[in-house]
């Protein structure tokens, strides 16, 4: 009996150590660093952003170590199935279709969409676009509600890698206008040199058809405890003002939205 009794006592060790393991185990996150102030490179290579800071912010509330994975945009979901990272926290729409391919968090931020084009343009209505090239972040929420609304109306939609690249043709003047994050607008172009001379025009774009719930964190379909254990991590950081913290590096607003 004794002997039994070790060896039951032996078994809740070894399942206890392996159970310590896993929870240790490092969280891999994949990313997009071209997108500020979401994220981008510092001029020492360094990732930094208000998705990098939550990220950490996160894996310290979990207590578990963030491993970061930078990847093309579009290419986040497709690595993110295949196991190349266990999370994706890269500025994502909280969308029907995406759904369907991975499981998703609460919302970690919510703002809209918008157009940006040279001061003095006139957007009333998407017949106003009749013959512009629009650009966009190829695989974005953007991306789709300009195929589907901007297109039909008569724009011509030219598809880039990242945002950054748009911005750099919208400047040099091969594009009218780019859809995109309200925020990586403003912070990305408007307020730069090269934004100089362009405005934002027409309405917030905020159909949740194409743009969702907000901004989430998306895990491998069928990862409930993962995808639990960032959403109770979140509210947790929304709760003890670390959100806020980081949020007002960043931000004179609330990011978080309604």
């Amino acid at each position: 009996m004794k002997k039994i009794a070790l060896l039951g006592a032996m078994a809740l060790s070894v399942l206890s150590a392996f159970s310590m393991a896993d929870d240790a185990k490092p969280l891999r996150i994949g990313i997009e660093a071209a997108y500020p102030p979401f994220a981008s490179k510092a001029p020492d290579g360094s990732i930094v952003g208000f998705d990098y800071d939550i990220g950490n912010a996160l894996c310290e509330e979990m207590k578990v170590k963030c491993v970061w994975i930078e990847q093309e945009f579009d290419g986040l979901i497709p690595a993110l199935k295949v196991r190349k990272f266990d999370a994706i926290l890269s500025s994502m729409s909280i969308t029907e279709e995406r759904k369907r391919s991975v499981d998703f968090t609460g919302k970690y931020y919510a703002t809209p969409a918008k157009l940006a084009m040279k001061s003095g343009s006139v957007m009333n209505d998407v017949a106003d676009l009749k013959g512009k090239k629009i650009g966009v972040q190829r695989s974005s929420v953007y991306d789709r509600y300009a195929t589907d609304v901007f297109a039909p109306a008569g724009a011509e939609i030219v598809r880039y890698t990242s945002q950054n690249e748009v911005f750099l043709d919208l400047a040099s003047g091969r594009l009218d206008a780019t859809l995109a994050d309200s925020v990586n607008i403003d912070d990305g172009f408007l307020k730069t040199s090269a934004g100089k001379g362009f405005e934002f025009v027409g309405p917030d774009f905020t159909d949740e058809k194409y743009f969702g719930e907000g901004q989430g964190i998306a895990v491998r379909k069928g990862d409930k405890a993962l995808q639990e254990k960032i959403s109770n991590a979140i509210l947790a950081i929304r709760e003890n003002g670390k959100y806020k913290e980081i949020q007002d590096k960043y931000f004179t607003f609330d990011v978080y939205g309604k």
